[in-house]
């Protein structure tokens, strides 16, 4: 019987067996050596490429997305812009002041009645007759009229001449043949007359014979006082000159017919004139002589 204590026994475990493994063939593979050259390293800076952007040539463009408001607002500025201009040109022309003045060709300074320029002048100037009229003349122009035929007889007229002692008195007969030729009313003629300088016997008038007290022109000789008036020879000869005038320039010209049209350019309140005052006094005189009575 086998003697001896199985429960101290160490039990040893056996040993590890290791099993070579046979290299394989070419399992590794042999680098080849990389020589270093030293040669300097450089570093290339990163290219940074810029967002591309696209254009829609569809997109409608900031000027036409606000052509509603943009368009009216240009326009009332310019009509402000020019309007401006015109009034302040217009103040610089009518300003108060000396009568305006033109120059002739020989070099001389003429005020003309009421402003206007050389060209105007030479409209009347240079005629012997009445003008074709830049616009027609209205067949029917209306009350206080100065185109039409004689509403006054040579004798009535006479009669007011001799009436307030004109120095022109009988010669009627020239403004109402004048009248004739130039198609204006000489009942109007002698109403500036009248207003003027009663019928020459005041003013400059008695010296320069003339029916509107007319500025110098380069057409006669010029009297040197306030401005400058016009002299003529005879009365007959400033009595054409007046028609001339008015038909060839005012009428023809500048299209003004009746009294309300032509004083405020004849005898404008820049020039310190009263223009109601004178049309009311003229438009007086014609009906009271109208009415045959000759004391205006």
């Amino acid at each position: 019987m086998a003697s001896g204590n199985y429960a101290t026994k160490k039990s040893i475990s056996p040993m590890p067996v290791q099993t070579p493994v046979p290299l394989r063939a070419n399992a590794t593979r042999q680098l080849p050596v990389v020589q270093d050259t030293d040669e300097p390293k450089t570093t290339k800076p990163l290219a940074v490429r810029r967002p591309t952007f696209v254009v829609n040539e569809f997109r409608e463009s900031s000027l036409k997305r606000h052509g509603p408001w943009l368009n009216p607002f240009l326009i009332t500025m310019a009509v402000v812009v020019i309007g401006s201009l015109v009034l302040v040109s217009a103040g610089w022309f009518q300003r108060s002041g000396p009568p305006q003045l033109v120059i002739s060709p020989n070099g001389q300074v003429y005020p003309i009645q009421v402003g206007g320029t050389l060209s105007n002048v030479n409209i009347w100037q240079n005629s012997n007759g009445p003008v074709t009229p830049k616009t027609a003349i209205p067949t029917n122009p209306g009350p206080y009229s100065v185109v039409g035929k004689p509403s006054l007889s040579v004798d009535f007229m006479n009669r007011v001449l001799a009436y307030y002692h004109s120095p022109a008195a009988g010669k009627a007969q020239a403004l109402y043949d004048d009248g004739i030729k130039y198609g204006l009313d000489p009942a109007y003629a002698l109403a500036f007359f009248m207003h003027e300088s009663s019928f020459g016997t005041t003013g400059v008038a008695r010296v320069t014979l003339s029916l509107s007290n007319m500025r110098c022109v380069p057409e006669y000789r010029c009297l040197q006082e306030n401005g400058g008036y016009a002299i003529f020879n005879t009365w007959e000869q400033s009595f054409e000159a007046w028609f001339k005038l008015i038909r060839n320039l005012y009428v023809a010209y500048w299209g003004r017919i009746t009294v309300d049209q032509i004083i405020p350019k004849y005898a404008p309140n820049s020039d310190n004139n009263n223009e109601a005052g004178y049309i009311a006094n003229l438009k007086h005189t014609i009906d009271v002589w109208h009415a045959g009575i000759i004391q205006a």
